[in-house]
This record gives structure tokens, C-alpha cells and sequence, in this order.
């Protein structure tokens, strides 16, 4: 399940409804899946887009969106240094990012703006299903967690994909990669040794 951490406020928010409401403040949806009771998550990916089609139909209806995929980011993954070095600089896209989480975890830290000109930035570590919207324009990066393992459909409104779009002078370079999970919560919020 989600986590989100405000460094900035030495804050931490869990819990699936605080995480939603948390989110929801900043135009971020998130939602939780069913896992197994579904499909295996480590099925091919034509079994697993045809086991979440109903999802995945109503998130096309509600975004706008026209294709899905199975993304499969393992540790031995060829050149996936580069491909992560291309999400892990501050960036926006010209459409929603949208990743149900199948396997493994990561995560998008968030630039957000208040109205009032007031930065905040956070990080929404995500896990196996979760289920998160990043709206188009938004400043954000990601980054893998330790294992640096992931599988996660992405939806996308234009067929050919997305190009990340850098911002010039982006904040990302202030942040370390933090993974709140496992290790996280059983050292009572400090890293388990």
C-alpha cells in the first residue's frame, strides 16, 4: 500500500484513505486493485491486461486513454541505468501517468505548486496494487527501491508513448531515491538494520 513522505515537514502519511485524501488535495488519484485473487502477477502480459480489461476499459472512458502495456523492470535489465537516469531527473509529461503496480516498488516524488506560490515536494512510494494518476504537467520524477524490481501496466493517450519534458533547474538533484516499505516499518520508522 502507498506511502507518502513530505520531507520538508518531517511528515509521513499511510493508511489507504489518508493517502488518498492526501493525494487527492494534490490532483493525484490513486486506488488500490485485487491482486492474486485476479491473476498471477507474474503472468505474460496478455494475460494480465485481459485479466484487468474491465479496469482497464474504464480507465480508457474516464482518461481519454487508447493503449496499455506490461512494463518489466528486473535488476539485470539490459541499459536500465540509462532508462532509469531518464525518469529520475524532474520532469512533466503532455499526458496523465498512469501505473497499476504488479510486482515490486518505486517512487514519484512530486513537485507541486500551491496557488499561493508555495513549493512542496513528496514522495508516494507505491507497491504491488496500487494504482496512481499522475496528471498531466506535473513536475515529478521516479526512481526503483532497493531491489530495483518493478511490473506495472502503464496506460498511455497517445499511441506512440510519452516524452519527458526536463525542467531546467529541477529540484530532483536535492532528493534521495526513499523507499519507506518493509524495511522502513519494521525498524519503527527508521531503516531496519
Amino acid at each position: 500500500m502507498a506511502i507518502v513522505s513530505v520531507p520538508a515537514a518531517a511528515r509521513r502519511v499511510s493508511g489507504f484513505a489518508d493517502v488518498k485524501a492526501f493525494l487527492a488535495e494534490h490532483g493525484i488519484d490513486h486506488e488500490i486493485w485485487p491482486l492474486e485473487d485476479r491473476v498471477d502477477p507474474s503472468a505474460p502480459a496478455d494475460m494480465i491486461l485481459a485479466a484487468y480489461a474491465p479496469e482497464i476499459d474504464d480507465l480508457k472512458r474516464r482518461g481519454g486513454f487508447v493503449t496499455a502495456d506490461v512494463i518489466d523492470v528486473y535488476p539485470d535489465t539490459p541499459n536500465l541505468d540509462t532508462m532509469l537516469a531518464k525518469f529520475a531527473k524532474e520532469h512533466t509529461h503532455t499526458e496523465d501517468e498512469v501505473r497499476f503496480i504488479l510486482q515490486g516498488r518505486g517512487v514519484f516524488h512530486i513537485h507541486s505548486s500551491a496557488p499561493d506560490g508555495t513549493d512542496t515536494v513528496f514522495a508516494i512510494e507505491v507497491g504491488a496494487g496500487d494504482l496512481i494518476s499522475v496528471p498531466k504537467d506535473t513536475k515529478h520524477w521516479f526512481d526503483l527501491c532497493e531491489d530495483r524490481r518493478i511490473r506495472a501496466i502503464r496506460l498511455f493517450q497517445d499511441t506512440t508513448g510519452w516524452t519527458p519534458h526536463y525542467i531546467e533547474g529541477g529540484v530532483h538533484a536535492g532528493y534521495e531515491p526513499l523507499c519507506l516499505g518493509p524495511a522502513w516499518m519494521a525498524g519503527g520508522g527508521k531503516a531496519a538494520s
